[in-house]
């Protein structure tokens, strides 16, 4: 039978041994060897190797040979070439306050002077950074932080305004449980998941891009309304050969680290979803080939081998999208909480503010001033760092593969 272990009261005495230096293979298994010589119990170990300098700390009950437990510290930092410190106090860790969350900080490059901003925006809010991590490095730097203290939504809001003046990106999330769970990730496709806009590339073949290109981009700002922009853009690839839709697809190009993003999330049994003012033509061909579940968007009408500038049945449009998603996750099982959604138009805005992480990718303004996350380097792969995924365990999962 496992012997309980009392609780460490805040008037319990502890002491805690830092050892600094150059990383050296051993020096924790030297440290513990030593230290199983005295009566202590483990109470917190935090290790941290950075460009090769060690830190180490372990809290520990204190035994009744202080002196005892010194000499041998500081003997495994003579046979290192390591600094030591002991600081004998009481208790644990203080408490962590109310308010947890998860800070991402995506930067290309990432100043100090972002993140010397963002530390007082947090300490501003009552917010005190509890641990830091680096996620990545590449493509872009990824920096987690760990903050106890503040409210996660005035903590958003907050930071989001600083980021954007930084030139950063920045994603809070609330520290809890929930953020372990399987989730549903649902995307845009074009100019999210795919580079440009599969409707301008077949009005190229009806020789009116250009008109089609000025009527989305108004559309995607939200100066017009997307369904009426829609039919309008639809109705001039009246005549186009359906054999268009097939050079289309061959053309495209995905957004850089697409690819990774999806096969990483779907090894931990994330699911997927394309919702799409685009066309079931093209999306289906694209959802079968990455392995998305599931997929929503507008059918062209054709016959006789042309498309008659008309879509079939209703349009997915701005509200749409939201249903779709909602429809998704209940279909997959997943609570909204838990989805992921990803895009950058106007008509994007109901689905990122029905999911629980809405995402402005490279969006346009109107969309980023309303979404609560945005993400503005062109790598697809950078949204796995803001579901708390490092950059060496993506390459580690690869490599085993």
């Amino acid at each position: 039978m496992t012997e309980h272990v009392p609780a460490l009261h805040l008037t319990d005495p502890t002491v805690l041994v830092t050892l600094i230096g150059a990383d050296q293979s051993g020096v924790t298994t030297r440290l513990f060897e030593d230290l199983s010589a005295f009566a202590v119990e483990v109470i917190d170990i935090e290790q941290l190797v950075v460009r090769g300098r060690l830190i180490l700390s372990a809290l520990l009950t204190i035994p009744d040979d202080r002196e005892g437990l010194e000499s041998t510290v500081h003997a495994v930092g003579e046979a290192f070439g390591l600094d030591v410190s002991v600081e004998y106090g009481t208790g644990d860790n203080r408490p962590r306050r109310v308010g947890r969350a998860q800070v991402v900080i995506l930067g290309a490059p990432l100043k100090p002077g972002a993140m010397a901003a963002l530390a007082a925006q947090i300490k501003e809010d009552g917010g005190n950074i509890d641990r830091i991590v680096r996620m990545a490095r590449y493509p872009v730097t990824a920096i987690r932080m760990e903050v106890s203290g503040a409210d996660p939504d005035e903590l958003q809001a907050h930071l989001a305004a600083v980021a954007f003046e930084q030139g950063v990106d920045i994603a809070v999330q609330e520290n809890g449980i929930q953020r372990h769970a399987q989730r549903l990730v649902v995307m845009d496709v074009d100019s999210t998941l795919i580079q440009g806009e599969v409707i301008e590339m077949i009005a190229a073949h009806a020789g009116f891009e250009a008109e089609v290109a000025a009527i989305t981009e108004s559309a995607m700002n939200g100066e017009l309304d997307f369904s009426e922009s829609l039919t309008a853009r639809v109705k001039l690839l009246e005549g186009v050969d359906e054999s268009a839709l097939g050079e289309v697809y061959d053309a495209l190009v995905y957004a850089p680290g697409a690819r990774t993003m999806i096969r990483t999330l779907k090894r931990l049994g994330y699911r997927f979803a394309l919702v799409s003012g685009g066309f079931t033509q093209i999306i289906e061909r694209i959802a079968a080939e990455l392995g998305v579940d599931y997929f929503a968007a507008n059918e062209l009408e054709v016959v006789d081998g042309k498309l008659t500038g008309r879509i079939l049945g209703d349009v997915v449009d701005r509200a749409g999208k939201a249903e779709a998603l909602r429809r998704f996750a209940d279909e997959a099982r997943i609570p909204v909480r838990n989805t992921v959604a990803i895009g950058d138009g106007a008509n994007d805005l109901d689905m990122l503010a029905a999911s629980g992480l809405g995402i402005a990718f490279n969006a346009k303004p109107v969309v980023r001033d309303q979404a609560r996350t945005s993400v503005n380097v062109p790598y697809l792969d950078a949204i796995v760092y803001l579901l708390g995924i490092t950059r060496e365990e993506v390459e580690a999962a690869d490599a085993a593969d």
